[in-house]
């Protein structure tokens, strides 16, 4: 599974994996309890791929802070709970992103991040061990371009 298969649902808790697509919107599978629904073109819709959290320099893939998270926590659910006061979401998330933009990310943004990491790291591991697979595979190129310059 990937994350480009995933889908938050405005108005529906949890996370939702894209079986097909139809005229008027898509299939998916409720990732908490395996039901299956239909969401159309009056529901918002969003990709996981898709999402971006503000930075100070620059907006960083959603993806990427997932990743982040799951190294922190070494693929185990987060130690700090979603319902956790607002400043212990602030503190657990700067540790994790110290590039935040504090003003633009809102604790109900962390509490949805960590929510959904929940979620992936329980019913979905696998689009961790993708993305980490991918990272170390990006590294072995650049080392390898590195050293073929060398020589």
């Amino acid at each position: 599974m990937q994350l480009d298969k995933i889908i938050s649902i405005a108005g529906r808790p949890g996370l939702f994996e894209v079986h097909t697509q139809t005229r008027t919107g898509v299939v998916a599978t409720s990732l908490v309890d395996g039901k299956r629904i239909n969401a159309n073109a009056r529901n918002q819709v969003s990709l996981l791929s898709e999402i971006n959290i503000y930075g100070l320099e620059k907006e960083v893939p959603l993806q990427e802070v997932l990743v982040m998270i799951h190294t922190k926590e070494e693929g185990q659910p987060c130690a700090v709970k979603p319902k956790a006061p607002s400043d212990e979401l602030e503190a657990y998330f700067f540790d994790v992103f110290q590039d935040y933009d504090e003003e633009r990310v809102y604790p109900s943004d962390i509490k949805k991040i960590i929510q959904w990491y929940n979620i992936l790291a329980e019913k979905a591991p696998q689009v961790f061990e993708a993305e980490t697979a991918e990272e170390e595979s990006g590294k072995e190129v650049a080392v390898k371009e590195e050293t073929s310059s060398d020589e």
